[in-house]
C-alpha cells in the first residue's frame, strides 16, 4: 500500500516546501509516500472559478486509477482526532488499497472529481490556504504513523 497527497498547483512559500520535505523525509521509515503536484493551469486568470474548477478536476480525474482509495480533504469532510485518524488510517492500509488524498486548488473540486471520490475529510472547520493544508495534511499522516507505532511524537 501506498499513500499519495496530490495537491493542485506547486507550493510557493520556500518555508512551507521546506516542511513537507522534511515530513516526506520522516514518512520514508514508515509507509511509501508520494508528493503529487499537478502544474498551475496556464491562463487562469482568463478563466471563471467554475472553468478552473473543471479544468483542474480533469488534471486530478487524469492522475487517479481505478484501483485508488481516493479521498478528498474538503472541509464538508468526516473530522477527527489524531488518534481516531491513525485508526482510520490503520483500517485504509489493512484494506491493501493504494491511498490517495486529494487538495484541490483554491475554488474546490469539480463535480466529476466529488462524484469519483471514496470520501471526504476535514482537517478543520476553519479554512486555511491551500498552501498551509499540505504541511498539515502530510503532518497528519506522519503523526498517525507514529501513534500507530506506539513512538512518542504524539501527546494525549
Amino acid at each position: 500500500m501506498q499513500i499519495q497527497l496530490l495537491v493542485t498547483g506547486k507550493t510557493t512559500d520556500s518555508r512551507i516546501a521546506a516542511l513537507i520535505d522534511e515530513y516526506r523525509e520522516r514518512l520514508r521509515h514508515y509507509i511509501p509516500f508520494e508528493f503529487a503536484v499537478i502544474p498551475d493551469l496556464k491562463n487562469a486568470k482568463a478563466l471563471s472559478e467554475e472553468q478552473i474548477k473543471l479544468a483542474e478536476g480533469e488534471a486530478i480525474l487524469s492522475r487517479l486509477t481505478p484501483a485508488m482509495d481516493v479521498i478528498l480533504l474538503d472541509e464538508h469532510g468526516r473530522e477527527f482526532r489524531s488518534i481516531e485518524y491513525a485508526d482510520w488510517l490503520q483500517k485504509k492500509m489493512n484494506a491493501g488499497r493504494d491511498l490517495t488524498l486529494v487538495i484541490g486548488g483554491a475554488y474546490g473540486f469539480s463535480p466529476a472529481v466529488y462524484q469519483r471520490a471514496n470520501g471526504k475529510i476535514s482537517l478543520s472547520q476553519m479554512t486555511f490556504s491551500h498552501q498551509m493544508i499540505r504541511i498539515m495534511a502530510i503532518e497528519q499522516i506522519y503523526r498517525a504513523m507514529t501513534i500507530l507505532r506506539g513512538e512518542p511524537y504524539h501527546h494525549e
